[in-house]
This record gives structure tokens, C-alpha cells and sequence, in this order.
């Protein structure tokens, strides 16, 4: 555990600063916003930019502006003693390094607000996620995540004792959102329908064994990654229950399925499995070298969730998972009644050979991903600026 340094919080060695609360909390509205945002597209379309889903995704930018300014301003000019001695220079300007980086991600969600409305002006209200002011979007919310990741973090190494615990579950909690934004950004390719094929799992392996090795080395949790990714569980659960809740009609064509409530995200992914897994697997080879953990926990991570995902999926295409919780029933206006979503039937499902060479791949991501993670955890636990 890192030891406290004590000209960090010198009057309330236990209480969490707001600014850090202020961080967590722009990473939850753009996590909520985001989501609802796709159902809104998916249930309505897009009928305005003033939607409040719209304005829950820039609120994250309001509030990293908010607090990071209020780092990078105060320890700027202030200089008060406990600030300057946990931050560093950018271009004259003093504050840890994670306000540097989220108070960029504010701004440059900011900056595409404008940029998205005239652009579907200019080419349509409802085109392609990927696009320019989509992708500066994309860019500002990460460097919101991860600046904010980054704050919390150097906080918790500098603490210790109560403030490092509570530092260490609001570290957590950070983490099981970027795990659901981590998913919503594979979302296409993670598709139910999609789920007896390798390439689902190749785009799982590309970068979620790195969140859970980092998280484990970094909070210093022995069940990091099954904490966060219970609330990736959680979170997703509770969107399923509750957007339906509310009405909703399309306003935009050609409609091909009556839709009168808002439609949910798909069940989650049962990445629990191999999080218990990795837990395991990172709690009983602490004193491996990186690489050879990498090489246990990879396959590992593949097998346990095939092993999990390969029969649920299949579950997920009967009849029986067509109810309130599993949600597999709900079709979002523009779903065809030919198309493979509305039928229940995967997309060129793989058999044999060539999904064994896939998942093959797939496990050599996840190894690769491991290692990584393991890497910017041990280097996290060191940051503490």
C-alpha cells in the first residue's frame, strides 16, 4: 500500500475532495447519456440536438471544465502548498496530470457539439456513428475517462488508511464505467446475432484483459476486475428495465417494427465470468514475471468466456428470452422483419477449423492485452501527480 504523503488533504485526511466527486460524476452522466442516446436514435430518431440524452453527453464536458479548471487555475496561480506539490507544468500552467487531460476532453466534446449539429443538417439526421464531430466526441470522452482515472488514482497512491479505501471503491466504480463504455464502443461487433462467431470475441480480447489487469495492479483490489465488471453487469441490467419504462414513437422512416417505448441496449455480455477468472488467475502468480502471466491469463480469459457467452447466446435467440429482463425481443423502428435481428438467427456462424483459428487469435490479443494492462497498472501505482 502506498504510504501518505502528508502535504496531500492536510484538513481532511478521510474526506474525498468535491473536484474528484465532480470528476466521477461528468464520467457517470456521459456513461447514462451515451446509452440513452443510442435508444433515443434507436427508438425515435434523431429528432433534435436538444434531446436530454444529448445534454446528459455534454454535461460531462461542463463538469470536467469545472473541476479540472479549478485545478489548473487555482494550483496555477494560488499555488497553494498541498496542490503544487501533486502537480505538474504544461505550458506554464501548474495541476495534476489528470486534469490536463480531462479538462482537453472537456473541451474538445464541447467543441463538437456545434460541429455534430450542422453536420446533420448538412447530411442527414440520422447517419453513421463513426463520423468526424462523432469522432472528436469519441476522443474528448475518453480523455474525460482517463483523466479522471488518473486524478482519483494519484490521489489513492498519495493516501492511506480510510481515504485510500474510500479512494480505492470510487477508483473501482470509475472503472466498472469505462468498462461500460469500453462495450458500448464494441457494441457492433458484440451484437447478440453476432455471438457464435469469432470475431465477437477477438474485439472482447482487444482490450478488456488490459482493464482488468490494470485495475487489479492499480487499486490493488484482489477482485478488481469482478467488482468493475459487476457493475458493467448491473448498469446495463438496470437500462434494460428501465428505458422500456418510458414512451417513445418514431419520427423518422421507413419504420419497420411498431415501436411505443424506449428500446434498451442488449443483454450484457457475461464478461463476469472470466473477470472471476483473471481475479483468480492475478492472485495466485503475483511474484510471476508479467509475461508469463500474460500467457496463463489470456487463454484463460478467451475460454471462460466462450465457455459462458457460446450457450447464453444461443439461449438468447429462443423464444423464452423474449420477456423484461433478458430483453431480447425489443427491435429497435428500422430492424427489417427479414433481418437476422427480427428472425432470432446468428450471422454466419462458425463452426470447426475456423472458429478454433479465430479464437486462436483472439487469445493471442488477450495475452497481448494482459500484458499491457499489467504494465500500466504497475506504472499507475506510481503515479501520484
Amino acid at each position: 500500500m502506498a504510504t501518505a504523503n502528508p502535504a496531500v488533504y492536510p484538513s481532511e485526511k478521510s474526506t474525498i475532495p468535491w473536484y474528484l466527486w465532480c470528476a466521477a460524476l461528468a464520467v457517470t452522466s456521459v456513461t447514462i447519456g451515451a446509452h440513452w442516446d443510442v435508444s433515443w436514435h434507436r427508438s425515435i430518431g434523431r429528432d433534435t440536438f436538444w434531446t436530454p440524452a444529448h445534454m446528459a453527453i455534454y454535461a460531462c464536458g461542463i463538469l470536467a471544465g469545472i473541476c479540472c479548471g479549478y485545478l489548473i487555475l487555482n494550483t496555477t496561480f494560488r499555488r497553494p502548498r498541498e496542490f503544487v506539490a501533486s502537480s505538474v507544468g504544461v505550458f506554464g500552467f501548474r495541476a495534476p496530470l489528470g486534469a490536463f487531460l480531462a479538462a482537453w476532453g472537456g473541451v474538445a466534446m464541447l467543441t463538437s457539439a456545434p460541429f455534430d449539429n450542422w453536420w446533420h443538417n448538412a447530411y442527414g439526421l440520422d447517419v453513421k456513428i463513426i463520423s468526424p464531430p462523432h469522432t472528436l466526441l469519441m476522443l474528448g470522452i475518453f480523455a474525460v475517462d482517463i483523466g479522471s482515472f488518473f486524478l482519483i488514482a494519484a490521489a489513492m497512491n498519495r493516501a492511506d488508511g480510510a481515504l485510500f479505501k474510500k479512494l480505492q471503491r470510487l477508483l473501482l466504480y470509475i472503472g466498472g464505467l469505462m468498462m461500460v463504455l469500453t462495450m458500448f464502443f464494441r457494441m457492433e461487433y458484440t451484437w447478440d446475432i453476432h455471438l457464435h462467431s469469432s470475431g465477437a470475441y477477438i474485439a472482447v480480447a482487444i482490450g478488456v484483459p488490459t482493464y482488468f489487469a490494470l485495475l487489479w495492479e492499480c487499486s490493488r483490489h484482489r477482485w478488481a476486475a469482478t467488482l468493475s465488471t459487476t457493475f458493467y453487469t448491473l448498469f446495463l441490467i438496470g437500462l434494460v428495465l428501465i428505458l422500456p419504462l418510458f414512451p417513445a414513437e418514431p419520427k423518422l422512416g421507413p419504420v419497420y417494427q411498431p415501436v411505443h417505448q424506449f428500446i434498451p441496449p442488449l443483454f450484457p455480455l457475461l464478461l463476469i465470468v472470466p473477470a472471476f477468472f483473471m481475479d483468480l488467475i492475478l492472485q495466485k502468480t503475483q511474484t510471476w514475471k508479467s509475461w508469463r502471466i500474460a500467457l496463463v491469463a489470456g487463454p484463460v480469459f478467451v475460454l471462460a468466456l466462450v465457455a459462458a457467452e457460446w450457450p447464453f447466446a444461443s439461449f438468447l435467440m429462443t423464444p423464452a428470452a423474449k420477456n423484461r429482463f433478458f430483453g431480447a425481443g425489443y427491435l429497435d423502428y428500422g430492424t427489417p422483419s427479414w433481418s437476422h435481428a427480427a428472425m432470432r438467427q446468428f450471422v454466419n456462424p462458425e463452426r470447426g477449423l475456423v472458429l478454433w483459428k479465430g479464437l486462436l487469435l483472439a487469445m493471442l490479443y488477450a495475452m497481448l492485452s494482459t500484458w499491457v494492462g499489467l504494465a500500466l497498472g504497475k506504472w499507475m501505482r506510481k503515479v501520484r501527480r
